[in-house]
């Protein structure tokens, strides 16, 4: 179906204090992303020809999100209801003539096909003035209720004002809409503030389009979809719900997790075909796993991307900017950050391997580490092909070791090495014949005088 031009307006302006926190609501993250990042995500897909969120406070912390991402920043001071604050988006919108829709930053969740499924009811033959997103949830708590008559709504009112017989039906409504901008502004300046709360509500609007004899439709989602956010507790609920389904999504898509509940992915956690997840698995943002992978418990992967047949951990932790080759292996308590392991290439135990670019089949031994950072600047490593690092090297940035060569155990390596040449810096060895021996003796004695 083709539609009209996009607006959507995302409101902010609650003051939060539920959450008892100096972060605004809306950037409180889930799956490593803030709500309303997840927000503008869902609408970016129905590519909108304009984006404004109505803030309150925390609007400088609101701004360093949205700013970068052309959206406009309204600002309703005071908050005198939901209708007050879409009136705030006007500014932004004098100008537009088409569909809009209003969305709620601590509604996150909300999926761009089911905005597309209320645009789209919008635009049918039948024209309802506005269109409504309902739910059922389980308790219906203090949620605004609907009745309706095939699709249509007969009447809807907020909790605080519903009868008995109101507070009674099972239909809620989730606070979004979908609106004509030409009947969004005109309608807005009918609402009044005669309720139990003295407030400006946005959903009087239904009742104000039914008393000029227009109807309007109320669509579905599933209770999660809408669920909303005040507190650390509810945030922690949606957190759960969208990891379980997440998990499912996973196993569905071909992967085998041990321990479902265990692991933890980001929103734009990709994983592939025939990976293995084992127990405490934890996936930061950016987080890329290709077909076959092995992922060993407790190992924590953010910003990184894993070829295809690769072992990670247990124990490791792969940061930012870490790429491991196909086949290569990422062993216990090994962290890897800004760096490249080629195919096949090793570093299976105790190591930190960061700014370097380690070639294909090359082993990094136990204990290696990469001396990247002088207190100023960051420096590389190159290791080549098939090199092999002794156990407890320090390799000291900027240094490269050639193909196929060798670093000596305990080395601490300050210039480069030629391919297939060995490298080996310690102090050299000293025996000293029978000194344990004489210590020992001299030692005991000594601790029996003490005692006498």
């Amino acid at each position: 179906m083709s539609r009209p031009p996009l607006a959507a307006i995302i409101l902010a302006a609650g003051k939060g204090t539920r959450m008892r926190s100096d972060l605004h609501k809306v950037l409180h993250p889930i799956a490593g992303r803030p709500m309303l990042g997840h927000l503008l995500g869902a609408v970016d897909e129905l590519s909108p020809a304009a984006r404004v969120v109505v803030v309150g406070s925390g609007r400088d912390q609101v701004e360093r999100l949205a700013a970068p991402l052309g959206v406009g920043l309204a600002v309703q001071e005071p908050q005198l209801g939901t209708a007050h604050a879409v009136q705030q988006a006007g500014g932004f919108l004098s100008a537009f003539a088409g569909d809009v829709i209003i969305l709620y930053g601590d509604v996150p969740l909300v999926r761009a096909e089911t905005m597309a499924r209320m645009l789209d009811r919008l635009n049918e033959a039948d024209a309802p003035a506005v269109v409504v997103l309902g739910f059922r949830p389980a308790d219906t708590l203090a949620y605004g209720r609907i009745a309706e008559t095939g699709g249509l709504i007969d009447t809807m009112v907020e909790h605080k004002d519903a009868t008995a017989e109101e507070r009674a039906l099972g239909l809620c409504n989730s606070g979004l809409m979908a609106v004509r901008s030409a009947d969004l502004w005109r309608l807005l300046d009918k609402v009044g503030n005669a309720n139990a709360a003295g407030e400006y509500y946005l959903p009087d609007i239904v009742m104000l389009a039914a008393a000029e004899g227009r109807r309007s439709a109320v669509i579905e989602a599933e209770p999660w979809e809408v669920a909303g956010i005040n507190s650390r507790a509810e945030l922690a609920e949606v957190e759960a719900a969208w990891q379980q389904r997440r998990r499912a999504a996973a196993m569905a898509e071909g992967a085998t997790l041990i321990a479902p509940d265990t692991v933890w992915f980001a929103h734009d956690t990709r994983i592939g075909r025939d990976v293995t997840v084992e127990p405490n698995v934890f996936f930061g943002p950016g987080a890329v796993v290709a077909d076959g992978v092995t992922i060993r418990a407790f190992s924590h992967i953010e910003g990184a991307t894993i070829a295809a047949g690769a072992e990670i951990g247990p124990y490791a932790r792969l940061r930012p900017g870490a790429e491991i080759g196909a086949k290569a292996k990422v062993g216990n308590f090994v962290e890897v950050k800004q760096a490249r392991l080629g195919a096949g290439a090793k570093a299976n135990h105790l190591s930190y391997i960061g700014d370097a670019d380690i070639g294909a089949g090359a082993n990094i031994g136990a204990g290696t580490i990469t001396c990247n950072y002088d207190g100023f600047f960051k420096y590389r490593t190159v290791v080549g092909a098939n090199a092999f690092i002794g156990s407890n090297s320090a390799l000291v940035a900027p240094v490269s070791v050639g193909e196929g060569a060798i670093v000596g155990a305990g080395t601490v390596l300050t210039r480069g090495v030629a391919a297939g040449a060995l490298a080996i810096v310690r102090a050299p060895q000293q025996d000293k014949d029978g000194w344990a021996t004489r210590f020992r003796e001299r030692m005991a004695a000594k601790k029996a005088a003490a005692k006498t």
